[in-house]
């Protein structure tokens, strides 16, 4: 088995889905550019030629609009947005029509489009390009919401949205795009609703999302350190979500913290939070903890974006909070 990192593992799920369906194309901006898209469609263009790659104009609703018509009409297109924050402008053509038409045409009819965004953070981008919006999306009937965290499922999860037959959002992190895990070479997907236990434990459930996963393993190594073992939940989907695991994990060990790097009202963990609270309350033994990002826009100062931005000392910090009233 082979290790890419995470961008590599993109580009790689790309290049097979263009090689082995001629109905696949790619549209957004800086397609043709060696860093726009940091990586993750680097030379394919060359390879495949800038028919099938398409370098947009700025304009996100008139391109994912013209994507999801060639969906509808047969085409199997990857929309992509360098930044989440701008694909609210395309807001209109996923939300009103893609996620609807199957519904619409009592499902004779599908629009199999694939919607990229790119999460940006850091690097006093301020609040405008530092935005993470997949609780705007995972709101919404008849679309479904990705969000890999490992090299391996980045590209089992693309390619699994291409071959779904209907609209998905896929959500990378570029705080994600250098790290290194083992992808086959192989032309295989990742079951979407899906989540996977990527640690075992037994004092307390941590369920998060893409580039949480992450800083929550690394905050449950810590921990186990000090005697606290985490079972930590990568919950992969988020729309669907599966309900199963998270249920099965957080009833077994009693207690659940969820994080997700994204704001706290109505968000990915507040539902998730909800959820669990309505289904296994009864075998819980503490209340439920989110760690999010707080309810305001992303700062421009370095300095605040260090306590803005979550990592793994909030999710130990909350997690020995948790625990501090451990029944013995």
């Amino acid at each position: 088995m082979r290790t890419l990192t995470y961008v590599q593992a993109i580009r790689e799920a790309h290049a097979q889905l263009l090689a082995r369906d001629p109905r696949v194309f790619v549209i957004g901006q800086g397609l043709w550019s060696p860093w726009y898209a940091g990586g993750s469609m680097q030379g394919l263009e060359t390879e495949f030629g800038r028919d099938r790659l398409l370098d947009s104009p700025v304009s996100e609703n008139a391109t994912t609009g013209l994507a999801i018509g060639a969906a509808i009409s047969g085409m199997h297109p990857i929309v992509f947005h360098p930044r989440m924050d701008f694909m609210l402008l395309a807001v209109d053509p996923v939300v009103n029509q893609a996620a609807n038409w199957s519904y619409i045409f009592g499902g004779r009819t599908k629009a199999p489009v694939v919607i990229r965004a790119v999460v940006n953070r850091g690097g006093e981008q301020g609040a405008q390009h530092a935005q993470a919006l997949q609780a705007m999306f995972m709101h919404v009937p008849g679309l479904k919401v990705v969000m890999p965290a490992t090299p391996h499922d980045a590209k089992g999860l693309l390619i699994a949205a291409v071959n779904d037959g209907g609209p998905v959002l896929y959500i990378d992190d570029r705080w994600l795009y250098n790290e290194a895990g083992e992808v086959p070479e192989d032309f295989y997907s990742v079951p979407i609703g899906e989540a996977a236990r990527r640690r075992s434990g037994r004092d307390l459930t941590i369920v998060a999302t893409s580039v949480m996963v992450k800083e929550c393993l690394r905050a449950a190594e810590s921990l186990a350190e000090r005697g606290i073992e985490c079972e930590v939940i990568d919950l992969r989907s988020i729309k669907p979500w599966d309900e199963r695991c998270v249920i099965e994990s957080a009833s077994k060990t009693g207690r659940l913290l969820v994080a997700d790097a994204a704001w706290r009202t109505c968000g990915v963990a507040a539902e998730i939070a909800a959820t669990v609270a309505e289904k296994a309350f009864c075998r819980l033994r503490g209340p439920i903890v989110r760690v999010t990002l707080p309810d305001a826009p992303a700062p421009s100062s370095r300095s605040l974006e260090q306590a803005y931005f979550i990592d793994a000392t909030y999710v130990i910090s909350a997690a020995e909070s948790m625990l501090g009233a451990r029944e013995e």
